[in-house]
């Protein structure tokens, strides 16, 4: 078993902003480690700008070693297959076991797959994104018409990325589409999709699919044979199994200073965590960075630890598909290519900021 002072479970945008400051700050004491399932971190801030061609793959994602080189911390590549989280020891899938004296987990979450009868229909999950390039370079070769289940802001993304490059598209969603944004928001995302040609159907919950049709409760409402996921998150089987506190969807339950709730030496961000006040969203897990490294330092330091205050309300860039992008702040909402401009300049500056590190 190897053991660590410090493991960082999972390179989310949390641990990529912590890894940063700690490479042009020095980073607190002991034997630290990043444990991550490849060489590379995707941002997925870019994906729809990726899967509609905008963007090349190289474009959208941070190599791990020159950035743990930089903060002096360990690359561990391996898949978690089990946490004892009493113990603080993660068993990985090809039979190593990894010890901490300090946990942070910011592995993200899966994808939700509908109960499915028959084999009529294909599913991809929009994450992990290696998975869905893989798919989707598959699906290209051959156009069909496909459904996306997800009302959030990346179903409404994909679908204005993928509109023109099949012959059909459906979009559908349990609830109002874009629920929690502002409705100005929501007016303009469903008239770009309704000029591209999106049929959106909104309080529509997909219940189960059975052969190629997917059904709401006992209604078939779509027949198909591609579907792809993009909501419905669920926490890893590996996650639920162990001993952390845990909200009733099974998410890890977090403190205000993001350490779990029944394990104070393990913390927890980004869309596996659980806080009141707190969506699951990369936005908000790039905004618990500065708090977490400032708490992991203080943790091995033996000093008292500060407080996340989650926001209620941050600005929502959606991009179109075109190259433009819809804003939405509070109660007010625009669009248009200069919104576009401005959101492929704020993820560029994000992956740039990874990449020049070290």
């Amino acid at each position: 078993m190897t053991q660590y002072d410090l493991i960082l479970a999972g390179a989310g945008h949390a641990h990529l902003g912590v890894l940063r400051r700690w490479a042009l700050v020095e980073r607190p004491p002991g034997r630290i480690g990043l444990l991550s399932p490849g060489p590379e971190a995707w941002y997925a801030g870019m994906l729809p700008g990726l899967i509609s061609g905008r963007f090349s793959p190289a474009d959208c994602r941070v190599e791990l070693q020159p950035l743990c080189r930089a903060a002096k911390v360990d690359l561990i590549e391996g898949e978690i297959a089990s946490l004892d989280a009493d113990a603080r020891v993660l068993q990985l899938a090809d039979g190593r076991s990894l010890q901490g004296e300090w946990l942070s987990l910011n592995v993200g979450a899966g994808m939700a797959i509908p109960p499915q009868q028959g084999e009529g229909m294909q599913v991809l999950a929009a994450r992990p994104i290696e998975r869905l390039l893989e798919g989707w370079q598959q699906w290209q070769a051959e156009p069909r018409r496909m459904a996306i289940l997800g009302g959030g802001a990346g179903g409404v993304e994909l679908a204005l990325a993928l509109a023109d490059q099949v012959p059909a598209l459906a979009l559908f969603c349990g609830g109002t589409l874009l629920d929690g944004l502002s409705p100005g928001l929501r007016l303009r995302a469903l008239g770009h999709l309704r000029q591209r040609g999106v049929q959106v159907r909104e309080h529509c919950p997909i219940g189960r699919i059975e052969d190629d049709w997917l059904l709401s409760g006992d209604e078939p409402v779509w027949r198909g044979r591609r579907l792809l996921l993009a909501s419905g998150a669920r926490p890893w089987l590996w996650l639920t199994a162990s001993q952390l506190a845990k909200d009733a969807a099974g998410f890890v339950a977090i403190r205000p200073t993001l350490q779990c709730e029944s394990h104070a030496q393990v913390f927890a961000v980004g869309d596996c965590a659980s806080l009141d006040g707190m969506r699951r969203s990369g936005r908000f897990a790039v905004r618990q960075a500065p708090v977490l490294a400032a708490n992991l330092n203080a943790a091995l330091h033996n000093r008292p630890l500060q407080h996340y205050r989650a926001q209620w309300q941050s600005l929502a860039l959606l991009a179109t598909g075109d190259g433009g992008a819809l804003l939405g702040w509070h109660d007010w909402s625009a669009g248009g290519q200069l919104y576009g401009r401005c959101k492929d300049w704020l993820d560029r500056r994000f992956v740039k900021r990874h990449r020049m590190v070290g």
